[in-house]
């Protein structure tokens, strides 16, 4: 998987530990979609207010995943990556000792910073040690710690027995803080150099230069659809189940599910996009998350939700993660970091439209499956992009893919 033999310990050692940090990012990304049914009592908020809470992270992230890239290809990936952790790590701390809605939508705003400058560094991270063959790969069980630390936050809201809502972000708070400090000693340095980012109009010209132009925004496109279908489910998942009438108990094992099935699918497409198949992983995932959203919204069993619900997170996250591994190939060395901090910015505009949209539509009183099939034309948007960038690209792709560092 690795570039060279001599290199092989720092690159497993690299992967890894991007891999818990993901952990720890997914982890706190649905911690507030594991307390809202609670925290919505705590602060007596209305479906509308809580989706301000869910978006107000997601507002973070932007600016955070626009800035953190740059910051880390002028002064290094490991010590912005460090200052993000730490930085997601307090305010999930001061989000538990929030004692108003404002405080609580301020500490929910700066967390997102934090976790937004930290993804793409880990995606440029992993990618930059594996080898081309393998790069997919790399990014795949990278990002497969995303959904992860998704089922552990589920979890943590399953078998909490007090059902107090701080605890998953005590949690989300206490973990990173001692992982910064494994990352300090641990973590080595990345193979780019620091100095290497470019100024302003120059890195606007290789991302939307005559060269990467469409590939950039096809790129951008599929990632605002994808993160507003992904992010809709993750903040509003558990809310949509519990009234259907699902107890408890049932909705934390259909969230777990949903991250279980996430885990999947991002290794599957990894592998996929390897063996050179990347367009059936693109027809997998987008077909999949269309039937997933229906069954979510329709179907009455159990056992079938419970399937949905696994289906959905691996298609969803599946399809998130075929853009976060083609990201780092369009882009070279200097812009890396930034170039795919910029396609996560804007997916994320994606993942603040999607709480707010259905906190908004669930207000104004439209059902559970109407607001899922709602958002299915998003899903033939993402589709249409992500499979016109695999196939429209052949100029571009073929040269960066080699991604010579």
């Amino acid at each position: 998987m690795f570039s060279s033999n001599n290199q092989v310990a720092p690159s497993l050692r690299t992967i890894l530990l991007c891999f818990i940090v993901a952990i720890l990012e997914g982890l706190d990304l649905q911690t507030v979609g594991v307390a809202a049914p609670a925290m919505a009592a705590t602060f007596k908020l209305d479906s509308a207010a809580l989706g301000w809470v869910f978006s107000a992270g997601l507002i973070g992230l932007l600016p955070g995943a626009v800035f953190g890239g740059w910051l880390a290809d002028r002064f290094g990936r490991k010590k912005v990556l460090i200052g993000a952790v730490i930085l997601f790590g307090l305010f999930s701390l001061l989000t538990a000792h929030s004692a108003t809605y404002e405080q609580l939508l301020a500490a929910r705003l700066i967390t997102g910073l934090g976790m937004g400058a930290a993804l793409p560094i880990l995606i440029a991270l992993s990618s930059e040690v594996a080898s081309v063959e393998l790069r997919n790969m790399a990014v795949s069980l990278t990002y497969c710690g995303v959904p992860l630390g998704g089922a552990v936050a589920a979890m943590i809201g399953m078998f909490s027995v007090s059902g107090d809502w701080r605890l998953v972000f005590y949690v989300g708070g206490v973990a990173p803080l001692l992982i910064a400090l494994v990352l300090m000693l641990w973590l080595p340095e990345s193979r780019a150099h620091r100095g290497q980012a470019l100024a302003l109009g120059e890195t606007t010209r290789e991302l939307l230069g005559e060269r990467r132009r469409f590939a950039t925004l096809l790129l951008w496109g599929s990632c605002f659809c994808t993160l507003t279908i992904l992010y809709m489910l993750l903040n509003w998942l558990p809310t949509l189940l519990i009234e259907r009438g699902l107890s408890r108990l049932d909705t934390s094992a259909i969230q777990v599910l949903f991250n279980i099935g996430g885990v999947a699918g991002s290794l599957l497409a990894g592998r996929l996009m390897d063996k050179g198949r990347a367009l059936l992983a693109v027809l997998l995932a987008y077909l999949g998350m269309f039937a997933a959203l229906a069954a979510l919204g329709m179907v009455e069993q159990l056992q079938g939700l419970y399937i949905a619900g696994m289906a959905a997170g691996a298609c969803a996250v599946g399809g998130q993660l075929i853009l976060y591994a083609l990201a780092p190939r369009i882009y070279p060395t200097q812009v890396r970091a930034t170039g795919v901090g910029v396609a996560v910015a804007v997916g994320r505009l994606g993942s603040m439209s999607g709480p707010l949209l259905a906190g908004q539509l669930l207000a104004a009183g439209a059902g559970v499956s109407g607001l899922l099939l709602a958002v299915s034309p998003l899903v033939a948007i993402a589709a249409f992009t992500a499979a016109t960038l695999l196939t429209h690209e052949r100029r571009v792709l073929p040269v960066v893919g080699s991604m010579a560092n």
